[in-house]
Order: structure tokens, then C-alpha cells, then sequence
């Protein structure tokens, strides 16, 4: 009787400690399943990514106004706010996926008031909502910008458009503009930088006449567009960063730190002569009226 009162307890015993045994591993279980759904909504969370852009010192402008001349042009703070902005959204907004500001570009009779092309551009202020304040070559500057093609239209050969993706822009002073007796201060660009059939391609001026006079100089007729190079590798749809570096009559270029332009031509030298600012984003080079670009803008940064 004894014996099979042991059992009995022995039984009831092991029933218990399995019990236990199972409501543990249930717990252990759960705890783990919570922890794996804890972990997939990180991971959801990562995918939506903001660009840490700083916007203070640029202004934008747009395929949207008033036709040749009569494009808008948004300055801080108010480009601060570009994601809530009706009048930007269309053109300026962010591609969360990747983590990127996009510049959205078609051929729309909104230019500025030099060109026959549309851009969604952003544009250097040095001082927050002012165009009089820049940079020479003598002064320096550094650009770094981290971008991509996001989608580009073709022509009717099958090749894509062209889209200029950085710039520096020469400009007169409001004296230089007087002397020569020019309406506006715009000046020839300097840097044109292209992404063209998947390639980044540099171009610069060049004098037509080097003995040119110091008032001469001034004069967009006294520019030429050099031949142009191309960089060896095919960034085509991929990220790439653009690199440039000014100083006293040098310039620099780069892409992806790993092919190098240098510019210290006579031309160069005597830039020096035209106040400078940056330009980054996308400048549509074509006005076929199906056409249209989108540039991501994953990274930018510039140092005088």
C-alpha cells in the first residue's frame, strides 16, 4: 500500500514538474516571438529614411511661374519647410525609400531669364536670402554632393537626355555690371557638370582670345565652351559623388574619389576676375514636350 502511495505521489510529481516544464517553454516561446515582431518593426522603421540635408544656405528654383524669366525661386527660411510646401512638392520632395531629396524637371515655359531650359535647382546663398553675396576663386571653395539618376526620359533615338547636376556660375558685380553696361549680373558658368547616357561628363570656359582686355573680360562673348571631358566609369542609375575643389586660378574635379580633372589653365587663372556660387540639383537639357528627370540628392556639403 505504502509502495503504491509512493507512486502515486511520484506520478503527481512528475505531472507537475512537466507541467511547469511546458508552461515555461510557452513562455519562453512567447517572450522570443515578441522579440522577433519587436525586431521586424525596427527594421520596418530603418526603411524610411529622411535626407539630412542643410537647406540654410540655398535657395531653389522651380519649373513653375510666369514664363522665360519668370521661374520661382524659393529662399530660407521658407525652402525649410520644402516637404509641406504646395508650391515645391511637385518639384522638390523626399524619396524616403532611399533617403533622398528628388528634383523633378520637365520642359515647362518657366525659365530664368538666360536660358531656353528648366531646372529644379538649388542654388548657393552664402547669406540666407541674398544673390550680392559670393565667393572668388582667390577666396576657395569645396563641393561634395552625392547623388543619382532616378529616371530620365529618352529621345526619340533611344538615347537618354541630358541633365546638367552641378555647376559653378560666375557672377558680375553690381560695378562689373555697370562698366559694361549689362542689364542683369550673370556671368558664363564655369563648371557645368553632366550626366549624360550614364556617364559624368565636365565642361568649362575657355578665353577666345587670351590677350583680352581686363574690361573685355567681362563680356559673355569674350567665353568659349571647351571640348569637354568624360570620367571612365559608368555611374549609370547608381549613387555617385561629385567632388570639386577652387582655389587661387586652380579647380578640381572629381567623382567617387577615384578619377581626378584638374583645370589650371591660363582661362582658369584668370577667372579670378568673377564672383562665384554653387549650383546642385537638376537643369533638364532638352525641351522635347514629353520629356522629363528626376536627380536624387543623397548628401551635400561646401566649405569657403
Amino acid at each position: 500500500m505504502k509502495c503504491f502511495r509512493k507512486e502515486i505521489v511520484s506520478f503527481i510529481l512528475i505531472t507537475f514538474l512537466s507541467a511547469n516544464a511546458i508552461c515555461q517553454d510557452m513562455t519562453n516561446s512567447v517572450t522570443e516571438s515578441d522579440v522577433k515582431v519587436e525586431k521586424r518593426k525596427k527594421k520596418k522603421k530603418k526603411k524610411y529614411k529622411l535626407p539630412k540635408i542643410d537647406l540654410n544656405h540655398w535657395k531653389v528654383t522651380i519649373p513653375e511661374g510666369s514664363g522665360k524669366g519668370g521661374a520661382i525661386s524659393v529662399e530660407p527660411p521658407e525652402i525649410l519647410d520644402y516637404a509641406t510646401n504646395e508650391v515645391l512638392k511637385p518639384y522638390m520632395y523626399n524619396d524616403s525609400t532611399t533617403g533622398a531629396i528628388t528634383f523633378y524637371a520637365y520642359p515647362s515655359k518657366a525659365t530664368t531669364a538666360n536660358t531656353k531650359y528648366s531646372r529644379s535647382e538649388l542654388r548657393e546663398q552664402m547669406v540666407p536670402g541674398e544673390d550680392n553675396v559670393n565667393w572668388t576663386f582667390a577666396d576657395g571653395g569645396y563641393l561634395r554632393a552625392k547623388m543619382a539618376i532616378d529616371e530620365i526620359s529618352k529621345e526619340d533615338d533611344g538615347k537618354y537626355h541630358r541633365v546638367i547636376v552641378t555647376q559653378i556660375h560666375g557672377r558680375l558685380t553690381n560695378e562689373q555690371k555697370e562698366l559694361i553696361g549689362q542689364k542683369d549680373n550673370n556671368a558664363p558658368p564655369i563648371l557645368k557638370i553632366y550626366w549624360k547616357e550614364g556617364k559624368i561628363r565636365v565642361k568649362t570656359k575657355v578665353l577666345k582670345y587670351a590677350g583680352v582686355s581686363d574690361e573685355g573680360i567681362l563680356l559673355k562673348e569674350a567665353w568659349g565652351d571647351e571640348e569637354g571631358r568624360t570620367f571612365e566609369e559608368e555611374v549609370g542609375f547608381r549613387k555617385f559623388v561629385i567632388e570639386v575643389k577652387v582655389s587661387d586660378g586652380k579647380m578640381v574635379v572629381s567623382l567617387n574619389k577615384n578619377e581626378f580633372f584638374v583645370y589650371d589653365s591660363q582661362s582658369i587663372k584668370r577667372w579670378g576676375v568673377f564672383e562665384n556660387y554653387f549650383k546642385v540639383g537638376n537643369y533638364f537639357q532638352t525641351r522635347d514636350k514629353v520629356a522629363y528627370a528626376k536627380v536624387n540628392l543623397y548628401e551635400l556639403s561646401v566649405e569657403h
